[in-house]
């Protein structure tokens, strides 16, 4: 069979190329008996690799079982994977077969396999080694023949450098890696599975399938996806069922992307980069310099208090203790102090010359950040008149998202 063949099979939907090297790797290992860890994000689909190794290997008429590991409490995996002896543990009224019992001859597919307990760590790795396990309350050795295909959605060599996962387990189950690529990094794909789900939907709900205009093509396509295809098709699912309007615009799309939490506190680029990675170099300038607002009022809050009282009141010193020492430091906080507790009339004239001082740069900084604001809506204005309205080359223009451009446009109430 060839990869298209495969896809038609198994209904997978995609074209892009890190997705058909996925397929292909399964494709080839599938006739041997080696074990196979899958590696991905959650909802990416990982669960079709098994299937697809199955399928095509010489055990495809033995038994297959998928058991997610993660699902299954600790005190009862061992029983649920080897079996247990009658009286072993209480509530064992009967004998049980384990999956690996059960599945000899076939294949079984342990999904999220770095949940499980290390005491069960060392009992599969007897298993994938010598084929050999024991159940619990028993003594007597039992033997299997089953090909293990593992999956996991975390980085497991993390997780053997800290103790959660063993190393020689991990050596083991990882001898032919196969990594499901993320729907982001698929980009290709995502109007096309999104049309899919949505023309599945209208099938199954009797209602006209959804169409998408350019512009929501668009922003389906720019979307990070944290939960991959899953999310996709949840969204789809959705708008399916909620929307009256079958032609979908990016106003309809926003309603069912999960919200940006906007912060009035300090943001430190690092963070930014880490919390959202797909973010541009302007758009966390743009971040940085909206999130100085609160500290500008603070500023002024400090000057009307000096102004009025000579000092800043106790409370203001509790909530912004690193503020107010910053610009104590570096305004002469010593002739503050000094004016305060000698009353001279010299440092009583240094203390207002500092607080002036200080009111006129806050008021430049002030208008100086206003004037960054003008000066980006006419820089968005200038790219939507060059480009005649067209939000995606302006976006590009600009060196930003086309979300992000979307935001702005709403935020400065430009007409486009």
């Amino acid at each position: 069979m060839d990869i298209q063949s495969i896809k038609q099979r198994f209904g997978i939907i995609g074209h892009s190329p890190s997705l058909d090297r996925a397929i292909d790797v399964a494709m080839q290992v599938a006739p041997t008996d080696i074990s196979v860890m899958i590696s991905g994000e959650s909802g990416v689909g990982k669960e079709v690799f098994p299937k697809i190794i199955h399928y095509l290997s010489s055990r495809k008429h033995g038994p297959f079982i998928a058991v997610n590991c993660g699902a299954i409490p600790e005190g009862t995996i061992d029983s649920e994977l080897f079996g247990h002896e009658k009286g072993s543990f209480t509530g064992a009224h009967e004998a049980r077969r384990g999956y690996f019992e059960v599945v000899n001859n076939g294949t079984i597919f342990l999904d999220e396999v770095a949940e499980l307990p290390l005491l069960t760590q060392v009992r599969l790795l007897r298993v994938l080694e010598s084929g050999e396990f024991i159940k619990v309350g028993s003594s007597k050795v039992l033997k299997t023949n089953v090909r293990v295909v593992a999956a996991t959605n975390i980085n497991l060599q993390e997780a053997i450098s800290s103790g959660k996962f063993r190393e020689d387990l991990y050596y083991r189950l990882n001898t032919v890696p196969i990594y499901v690529p993320p729907l982001r990094d698929r980009q290709s794909d995502i109007v096309m599975l999104f049309k899919k789900f949505s023309s599945d939907f209208a099938e199954r709900y009797r209602m006209p399938p959804l169409q998408l205009n350019p512009e929501a093509e668009n922003i389906l396509l720019n979307y990070r996806w944290p939960g991959n295809i899953r999310q996709l098709k949840n969204m789809a699912e959705q708008i399916s069922v909620i929307e009256s309007n079958r032609m979908i615009t990016p106003e309809i799309i926003y309603n069912y992307l999960p919200s940006i939490k906007e912060s009035n506190l300090p943001v430190l680029v690092s963070d930014i980069k880490k919390n959202e990675p797909d973010i541009s170099e302007r758009d966390i300038l743009y971040r940085l310099l909206f999130d100085m607002r609160k500290d500008i009022t603070d500023l002024k809050k400090i000057v009307v208090e000096l102004m009025q009282n000579g000092q800043v009141s106790g409370d203001f010193h509790e909530e912004n203790p690193h503020l107010l020492k910053n610009l104590y430091e570096e305004m002469g906080q010593e002739k503050l102090v000094k004016s305060k507790r000698e009353g001279s009339s010299q440092d009583h004239d240094d203390h207002h010359q500092i607080i002036d001082s200080f009111e006129e740069d806050t008021t430049d900084f002030i208008e100086e950040s206003l004037s960054i604001q003008k000066k980006e809506k006419d820089l968005i204005i200038r790219a939507l008149q060059k480009h005649n309205g067209r939000r995606k080359k302006a976006a590009e223009e600009l060196g930003i998202s086309e979300r992000t451009l979307y935001r702005k446009i709403k935020e400065y109430d430009i007409n486009a």
